[in-house]
């Protein structure tokens, strides 16, 4: 609607008690998307560490505080986001989760084999969910020799988009960014380098109406329906 909004957001729910007690009352004061881990365990599961090259299937699955937490998630109608969270532990939500499963920002493993990056396994679960991956700009998740070069090309960024819309559909793509916390292709910069991103994205085939739902769309479906209650207490 032309308004400019910012969610609340945790990465890692390290400041959640295993009993929960502080759920509701950071969503009364307006949380409404939260990350399971970090890249490290926690109380609830177990975050990939930064490695290069290496799978996400690393460690054990959620614990039961982080089954309960699922379940109290979609209760309240409050986003997982499962940025950084190990293989098992996508799966445990997977299974355990009615709601969209949402990657903030990651990246393609095919084409970039980081213990962070997403399987064509997980990419066809978030496919078949209605849910998205934010497209991570962290040159080392994008690039196939996982090098931290500031001078990474764009190209490689539309190729990864490219991949993930081919594998799952335009509608499941967004961008994922993390400018406060990696490196990111000089080209971007900041948040005044996003025109050129949008232009990577032309350039590698995306227009009109994916082009649009690629850059917000998306992340809005996305976000009404997470916050949307589910099940019961």
């Amino acid at each position: 609607h032309g308004v400019f909004a910012a969610v609340m957001h945790l990465e890692g729910a390290e400041a959640l008690d295993p009993d929960l007690r502080r759920l509701e009352f950071l969503y009364g004061a307006g949380l409404r998307s939260l990350g399971l881990v970090w890249s490290r365990p926690n109380a609830f599961g177990t975050g990939v560490p930064f490695g290069f090259p290496g799978s996400p299937d690393i460690g054990s699955g959620l614990t039961p505080a982080g089954r309960r937490l699922v379940r109290e998630c979609n209760r309240l109608g409050l986003m997982l986001d499962l940025a950084h969270l190990n293989e098992r532990g996508f799966w445990d939500v997977a299974r355990f989760s009615q709601a969209p499963l949402v990657v903030s920002h990651a990246a393609a493993h095919a084409l970039c084999p980081s213990c962070r990056n997403l399987t064509d396994r997980q990419l066809d679960a978030i496919r078949d969910s209605d849910g998205v991956v934010g497209l991570n700009f962290c040159v080392n998740d994008l690039r196939p020799d996982g090098k931290r070069d500031p001078e990474t090309p764009l190209e490689i960024l539309g190729r990864h988009a490219a991949y993930l819309a081919e594998r799952m559909g335009p509608r499941h793509v967004a961008l994922g960014s993390d400018f406060d916390g990696t490196l990111i292709p000089r080209e971007i910069g900041d948040v005044r380098g996003l025109p050129r991103v949008v232009q990577a994205l032309e350039e590698a085939g995306f227009t009109g109406e994916d082009l649009t739902a690629v850059c917000h769309g998306n992340w809005v479906r996305v976000l009404s329906d997470s916050w949307r209650p589910r099940g019961g207490a």
